[in-house]
């Protein structure tokens, strides 16, 4: 069937003119129908099977496509932004494996040590040195007694004792103001940092600064702020706290950061106190107190004194605390090992006591004896090794010699103390760490990896005096080879993490790897610390110690050491750092090659590629001559970066081994080059800080009120931001030289399928990161404009369901998935909302958040900011009025501009803004072209027309869409009941809302969407409304009408109604007739209307349908209405026959009153079955059937039958039941010569009237019941003319008399008719002959009176014939 077209035209301001579909179209010729005796041939639509129309024309799939489709990896269907999201994921949760330091220390021995002579190779950078100031020296020249020197590193702060007084300053700054605590007499004796107990103080005390004198131990109050200079500026507090300690020469204090507690010891015991201090005094308790953990007895204000001792007293020379187990240790002056357990309040246990026998023992048992492990050595340093950073390994001594011994703390059934409040039972050596061989001392070699084999003897670290450690394994030995001389050697060394980070290459557990140096210090080191924060890269053993991982993300640690000459500041050179100095000092032509081929060794090509990639972005970071650390920005080194990037980054590989039989290989099956993992290395390690972490979160002011704060500070962000950009600007200058971003150019440079394929999916790979890199740099900018904003406010005018959203919103949501920049353009449409109600211009706020995050507002997001203006102009305006008009149309203009983009809130919301200013054809026609631009391929009509398979995933599109629909089926409901309130006319002119109810309905009854004209008419029918459907004139709607006709009658029955109001009777009646042979749950009668009714529109001329197709149709219907006929006389015989059982009534009565059933069932089954002889009749006459024998034996039957009934009946004349039957069946067979043929019948009848009905009613009621039938006298003469020559019985002899009487009473009927006419007998012949056979009559058979009416006849005859 073919339409017109229709162009609609633009709609004016105000006015949706009305563009009608034409009218014109051809309708199909009638189908070609099967003969009728074909009972099963199909009807033109049959009632919905569960099997496709077509299904017998879809080709199966072969096995081997099935196995390909089966070998594609899931990964194929990501999108790219999801693949590069999933890549970033797996190398987060990569560097978040980093091997635990137990893994790399079991238990053994070691000494492997990469120490060259490089600088570049050091794992420590001098920064520079801070002179003591000379007012220093000024006062250390007026001491009498003691002086002492430390720092507090974490302040960039150093100190010194001289007798009484303790003098602190800022040793960055160039003249640093001192800063005294002189308010006691007495000489210091040791002065120790600690942070406080909380509560105890005023919140800006942040360290307590401990005094021991020789008479007191005294709580200085210090707090820290930093000036705009540089540097921290600290101020001392009187706390008025203090502690008599006369007589015990306290050397050693320390205190536990987390609960505050400080304890101490001196050098005339070996035993541990503590210094207990609240804020007010309690009962039986003073503000201050003392605690013995080690003897028996508490004592609180009372000194001890001890007499002087001829034997050197053991003392306690280190204490260290380790909060994350609750454990003390102490080092004595004979190497003895003391661990304390530290429960709640101010309880101290000790729980394992280690000489340095035990130590040895342990030794003994793990190694042979050296010269280095003796009885002669000692323990001079120990440190802590915290629950974060180790399960296994909870303390590390140092030995005189340079042996590091790796100590695991256990309790009675396992390693791993997972609860502090447990403690420990026992100490075991887990693993000693030999000192670096005198060879590796004096090296000059520059090339790192060729670490040699154990070395137990080295005697390098001879003489180490004293020892630190620091996480996560940076190790300082001060060696003091010189007693004269008093000057101290330094050995640092730290784990090579990049190669103990690689396991997965070498089949052996990773090894400790350290990289070391040698430095001369010059003067002897008095004292050293951490002046950057302790490092951590998680908080879990697993990834504590990937220096790797945050080398871009934290700042590099920094180690200050105190010398009598001044504080000597090293920084820890990153990865990052010593390629970049390689690259710089050893780069050139053959030297970078060798330096790059070296780190592949070390590190593994993508290490390499993420590290010269990161060169190439400004990463890389060097001490510079006037001692600054900056970035190395030297273009030649970014160049040789560049170029290790590019030509070294490796190729993409095809795994072969992931192919399945014969099946192709997919990209899926390419593992991409080790470019494109250093690439997603370096943004991993970028934003790994931000990518788990909420944007928001939420909080209360102290003041009241809500707070909304980043979780991650702005100036952060700021920084990641820039370091992503400068990646997006080099990968955007150097994409033609990287194969994957080169474009289709580099397809020029393959030779073989596979090289094709791999190359596709290293662009495929490469492209998704570059995607993500842009969503993580718009990303971070949207971040920062949001809190540019009022955000409270914004957050406050948000709905519930996206401010639960934004709370749970993390960097990566908001970077990869469609919730995230879903949920950032609701708050982008906020803020455009916020700005425009404050008056500020929408072109003006849009641009500025376009080309900050052009991803959450992009330009079609601007338009629909304008559309929504427009909107809102429109409201304040008027709609009545020409402008708010113009501006609703200017609306719809935008918003169906950008109709591809609107998500259905906003289709929503405009609809919601539309109907009360009854703009009805614009809120329609946006939703149509929202549904239409949702579903471009328009396969939400595909599914509807394949079945609706809910299990089809093209059922989503029609969902989609649907949402549209319903909008507008709200549109109408809103529409219809403003036009009841209004009159459509006033004074005989038309309304505006009439006017504007047919721009609405123009809108909709020419709409080209064949999705939504279906949809709307399921709704009309919904809603009760099919009368409205006869009134559209659309070809859709046929098209639904036709499709739903086969599975609904109330469809079928508006389809047939349809065509006949809009004058198309011919296929109305074709409707009808297939419903009259449909399976739908009708009845008999219904099923005869539907024949009637199709007969009488059969009957009706129909322009455009030819006559031989109309009458086919007709006589089809014809023959059925015939069949439907004789099975209405059947069901009418079951429904009176009581033969029928009763329980089988209901069942054979609902099989007849039904379908219309074939004349062979209605014989065989019912007619012939029951003895409806009358019914076989009519169905001979039906089928054409033409046995003459069955038909006379059936009409016989029929009058035995008919005359028992009568005589059952109590009927005194039976004859005139058969004589009725006769007429009737000879009326409805139409005197057939096969089903009623005369010359059976009537020697039938005149044998039942002589032998079952002799002398009953009249004479000759045979005959004339023939007559009656306007059966010819002529023939009826003929026939009893035929049986008085035959003279066959009954009828001869005497008997003859009857059929004479009936002839005689035929002719002169005969007569009496055709003398009116003038032509007797219907002409001389047969004049002729009737004269004869009266003749004979006259002396054959009549008797008496009938001979004299004879002879009257004859000369009656004779006469007309003269």
């Amino acid at each position: 069937m073919s339409y017109a077209a229709q162009t609609p035209q633009r709609p004016l301001p105000g006015g949706f003119p009305q563009t009608p579909a034409s009218g014109h179209y051809q309708t199909r010729p009638p189908r070609e129908k099967a003969a009728f005796s074909r009972p099963d041939s199909n009807p033109p639509f049959q009632p919905s099977q569960n099997v496709p129309q077509n299904a017998s024309q879809q080709p199966m799939p072969s096995s081997q496509s099935n196995d390909q489709v089966a070998a594609k990896p899931a990964m194929e269907t990501l999108d790219p932004i999801a693949r590069a999201s999933k890549t970033l994921n797996e190398t987060l949760d990569q560097e978040s494996r980093y091997p635990e330091l137990d893994t790399y220390l079991g238990q053994g021995v070691s000494s492997e040590y990469d120490v060259s002579a490089e600088a570049a190779w050091a794992p420590f950078q001098k920064i520079r040195t801070f002179p003591i100031p000379d007012r220093i020296f000024e006062q250390y020249n007026h001491s009498q007694l003691r002086t002492m020197m430390g720092l507090f590193a974490e302040f960039n702060h150093a100190w010194v004792t001289i007798d009484n007084a303790c003098y602190l300053w800022d040793y960055t700054l160039t003249n640093p103001d001192l800063v005294g605590f002189e308010e006691q007499p007495n000489s210091i004796t040791a002065v120790r940092l600690i942070k406080p107990k909380p509560g105890v103080f005023v919140p800006s005390v942040t360290r307590l600064l401990v005094v021991a004198t020789t008479v007191d131990l005294i709580l200085v109050g210090l707090s820290s702020d930093s000036v705009q200079t540089g540097g921290q500026r600290v101020s001392l507090y009187q706390t008025r706290m203090s502690l008599p300690i006369r007589g015990m020469d306290v050397n050693l204090i320390e205190g536990s950061a987390a609960t505050g507690r400080i304890l101490f010891t001196g050098r005339t015991d070996n035993d541990v106190y503590e210094f207990t201090y609240q804020q007010e005094e309690k009962w039986f308790q003073s503000r201050c107190g003392k605690i013995n953990h080690t003897s028996k007895g508490i004592t609180t204000l009372t000194p001890s004194f001890l007499f002087a001792q001829k034997q050197e007293q053991e003392h306690t020379v280190q204490m260290a605390i380790d909060d994350s187990r609750r454990l003390l240790y102490t080092l004595s002056s004979r190497s003895t090992i003391r661990v304390f357990h530290m429960k709640l309040d101010t309880k101290l246990d000790l729980v394992i006591t280690k000489t340095l026998n035990d130590i040895l023992n342990n030794i003994g048992h793990m190694t042979s004896p050296t010269d280095i492990i003796s009885r002669d050595m000692a323990i001079v340093a120990i440190a802590t090794v915290s629950a974060q950073e180790a399960s296994k390994i909870h303390l590390i001594m140092t030995t005189s010699t340079g042996c590091r011994l790796f100590m695991s703390a256990t309790t009675s059934y396992g390693y791993v103390i997972k609860d502090p409040s447990n403690a420990p039972t026992s100490m075991q050596l887990q693993h000693i760490k030999f000192p670096p061989s005198m060879q590796q001392q004096s090296s000059s070699h520059s090339t790192v990896g060729n670490v040699q084999g154990l070395n137990t003897s080295s005697r390098a670290s001879i003489q180490t005096r004293t020892a630190s450690r620091y996480a996560p394994g940076y190790s300082l030995n001060f060696i003091c080879r010189e007693q004269q001389t008093q000057t101290d050697m330094l050995f640092v060394s730290a784990p090579d993490a990049g190669r103990i980070a690689r396991p997965q290459e070498s089949p052996t557990p990773s090894r400790f790897v350290e990289l070391g140096f040698w430095l001369n210090l010059g003067s002897r080191a008095e004292d050293f610390g951490l002046v950057t924060r302790p490092f951590a890269a998680s908080s879990t053993p697993i990834g504590f110690a990937n220096e790797l991982a945050v080398q871009y993300d934290k700042p590099a640690s920094e180690i200050a050491i105190l010398t009598n000459t001044g504080i000597q500041t090293f920084r820890r050179r990153r990865l990052v750092d010593m390629f970049a100095t390689l690259i710089q000092v050893r780069g050139g032509a053959d030297g970078l090659e060798a330096e790059v081929k070296n780190f592949i060794r070390l590190y593994g090509r993508s290490e390499t590629a993420a590290t010269a990639l990161a060169v190439a972005c400004g990463q890389g970071l060097d001490v510079t001559t006037d001692s600054r650390v900056a970035s190395i920005l030297d273009p030649e080194v970014l160049e040789k970066a560049r170029t290790a990037f590019v030509e070294y980054g490796g190729k993409p590989v095809l795994n072969e081994n992931l192919l399945v039989d014969q099946s192709l290989p997919t990209m899926d099956m390419v593992r991409p080059s080790a470019r494109h993992d250093g690439l997603a290395i370096y943004i991993a390690r970028l934003v790994r800080s931000i990518w788990k972490a909420l944007v928001a979160e939420e909080s209360i002011y102290p003041t009241g009120g809500l707070a909304v704060l980043p979780t991650v500070s702005l100036a952060r962000l700021r920084e990641i931001q820039c370091d992503l950009t400068k990646l997006q600007e080099f990968l955007t200058s150097n994409k033609s030289f990287i194969d994957g971003l080169a474009g289709p150019e580099a397809l020029g440079r393959v030779t073989t399928k596979q090289e094709e394929l791999s190359l596709q999916a290293e662009h495929r790979a490469l492209h998704g990161l570059v995607l993500l890199l842009s969503n993580i740099v718009e990303g971070i900018a949207f971040v920062l404009t949001l809190f540019d904003e009022r955000i409270e406010e914004l957050v406050l005018s948000l709905p519930n369901e996206i401010r639960q959203q934004l709370r749970t919103l993390t960097y990566a949501g908001l970077f990869c998935t469609v919730n995230g920049k879903e949920l950032a353009k609701e708050l982008v449409k906020s803020i455009v909302d916020r700005n425009i109600a404050n008056g500020s211009n929408v072109d003006t706020v849009a641009e500025s958040l376009r080309r900050k995050c052009g991803s959450f507002c992009s330009a079609d997001d601007v338009v629909i900011f304008k559309a929504q203006e427009q909107l809102r102009r429109a409201s304040e305006t008027g709609s009545s009025s020409e402008l708010g008009r113009n501006l609703l149309n200017e609306s719809l203009r935008l918003f169906n501009q950008v109709s591809e983009k609107l998500s259905m809130e906003q289709l929503q919301w405009a609809v919601e803004q539309y109907l009360p200013m009854e703009f009805y054809a614009g809120a329609i026609q946006l939703a149509l072209s929202v549904a239409k631009e949702s579903d471009r391929s328009n396969s939400a009509l595909n599914w509807i027309q394949e079945g609706r398979s809910v299990l089809d995933i093209r059922a989503t599109a029609f969902a989609n869409r649907k949402r549209c629909y319903d909008l507008v089926h709200q549109i109408i409901a809103s529409l219809d009941a403003a036009s009841q309130e209004h009159p459509g006319t006033v004074n005989g002119l038309e309304t505006i809302g009439s006017k504007r109810r047919a721009e609405a309905y123009t809108v909709i009854n020419t709409s080209d969407d064949q999705v939504f004209q279906i949809d709307l008419y399921d709704w009309y029918l919904s809603q009760g409304l099919a009368d409205r459907l006869l009134s559209i004139q659309s070809p859709y709607l046929i098209t639904y009408l036709e499709s739903k006709a086969t599975e609904d009658i109330t469809h079928a029955d508006l389809l047939w109604r349809y065509h006949s109001q809009w004058n198309r009777p011919h296929d109305a009646a074709a409707i009808q007739f297939i419903l009259a042979k449909s399976t739908f749950p009708l009845t008999l009668d219904q099923r005869m209307k539907y024949l009637s009714w199709a007969k009488a529109n059969a009957s009706t001329f129909t322009a455009g349908i030819a006559r031989q197709s109309r009458q086919s149709l007709l006589r089809e219907v014809s023959d059925l209405l015939d069949v439907a006929n004789i099975q209405y006389d059947v069901l009418q015989k079951l429904k009176g026959d009581d033969r029928v059982l009763p329980d089988r009534r209901s069942d054979v009565i609902r099989q007849v009153d039904g379908q219309i059933l074939s004349l062979t069932e209605l014989y065989n089954n019912y007619a012939d079955q029951a003895g409806y002889y009358e019914i076989c009749l009519l169905i001979y006459q039906a089928a054409d059937h033409r046995n003459p024998i069955d038909i006379k034996n059936t009409w016989q039957n029929l009058f035995e039958k008919i005359h028992q009934e009568a005589l059952d009946a109590g009927s005194a004349y039976p004859y005139e039941v058969v004589a009725g039957t006769v007429r009737s069946l000879g009326t409805r067979l139409r005197l057939s010569e096969s089903t009623f043929p005369i010359a059976d019948l009537v020697p039938l009848l005149e044998r039942y009237a002589f032998e079952l009905q002799r002398g009953v009613g009249p004479s000759t009621w045979v005959v004339d019941t023939f007559l009656d039938l306007e059966v010819p006298c002529g023939t009826l003469f003929n026939v009893l003319e035929v049986m008085l020559h035959n003279d066959e019985a009954p009828f001869h002899g005497a008997n003859r008399r009857i059929i004479a009487a009936d002839t005689l009473h035929v002719a002169q009927r005969w007569y009496a008719e055709t003398a009116r006419t003038g032509r007797v007998l219907g002409g001389e012949a047969n004049a002729g002959g009737v004269l004869a056979a009266l003749g004979t009559l006259m002396t054959n058979g009549l008797s008496g009176q009938q001979v004299e009416d004879c002879r009257e006849l004859r000369g009656k005859i004779e006469q007309s014939l003269r």
